[in-house]
């Protein structure tokens, strides 16, 4: 039976397990693939394999659109309180200071002024990875105020929207800004000046009810899902089979919803061509 024993000189003894760091490596929540992070971060979190757009925070987006060094955030100061006392079982007021304390932001969205290849412009940025990009108060007072300073400076008005809706702990509070931000669309259209809005994914709810629906131009991710209610709740009320790329971005492209799907890394060089095409008159020059 010697052939069951191995000779000890010929086995190696190797007692520390070695693993990988974390963070070298990302899996891809839509093929599945395993890409290192830094080539997924290179790449603008675009999947090199599938080409899956994957969700990015609000700050990481802002680098990417706007010209280096140009963004000059407003109303960063706004932050929102807790009306209704809501509780689920956490406090509202709880989950607001632990959003804050892990983003370093107030809320959900970010808005101000920057330049993109050269164009002067209003900007808002919604974050999904602050309480879902929901809109409460503060997220329709801070896009409300960019309309309204961009009208008063001559600007015209980008918003990137990720969102999941309405924010329901703030109730008929937080319903009421689909209809602020709209009538501040409105006043900002009547001064001539164009709004782009650009829909990733998602973009649901009263964000995509309201003013994420309202460009001159609306644009969007590939594969962004955009909608109002979820699948499930829109099939049991029409008692009907929905088609397998409904609310998706390709799905409103044919059906006359958007002007056009966008890769994100073209994003920057089709908002400026817009622009000059809308605004030929607007001077503006890489900063």
């Amino acid at each position: 039976m010697g052939w069951l024993e191995r000779e000890p000189s010929k086995i190696q003894e190797d007692t520390e397990r070695k693993s990988m760091p974390g963070g070298v490596w990302d899996k891809c929540s839509s093929c599945g693939e395993i890409v290192l992070a830094s080539d997924l971060a290179q790449n603008l979190k675009v999947c090199p394999m599938c080409g899956y757009h994957h969700r990015i925070p609000a700050p990481e987006r802002i680098v990417q659109l706007v010209d280096h060094d140009s963004f000059f955030e407003w109303d960063a100061e706004l932050f929102s309180s807790d009306p209704l006392a809501f509780n689920d079982g956490h406090a509202y007021a709880s989950k607001l200071e632990r959003q804050r304390q892990r983003s370093s932001q107030n809320d959900a969205v970010i808005t101000g002024v920057g330049r993109i290849q050269g164009h002067a412009v209003g900007l808002g940025v919604l974050d999904f990875f602050w309480m879902g990009g929901s809109m409460g108060t503060v997220v329709g007072e801070r896009l409300s105020r960019l309309f309204v300073r961009a009208a008063q400076a001559k600007l015209p008005v980008v918003v990137v929207s990720a969102s999941g809706g309405a924010r329901m702990h703030e109730g008929i509070l937080s319903l009421m800004q689909m209809a602020k931000t709209c009538a501040r669309i409105a006043e900002h259209r009547k001064c001539g000046l164009p709004y782009i809005s650009v829909m990733c994914d998602p973009t649901t709810g009263g964000v995509a009810a309201s003013f994420a629906m309202l460009g001159d131009i609306n644009l969007a991710e590939p594969r962004a899902t955009i909608g109002f209610a979820g699948r499930r709740v829109i099939e049991n009320t029409i008692r009907q089979k929905l088609p397998d790329d409904f609310q998706t971005a390709e799905f409103l492209l044919e059906h006359g919803m958007l002007d056009r799907i966008v890769r994100r890394h073209d994003l920057p060089q089709m908002i400026a061509r817009i622009l000059s095409i809308l605004l030929p008159q607007q001077p503006h020059g890489h900063s």
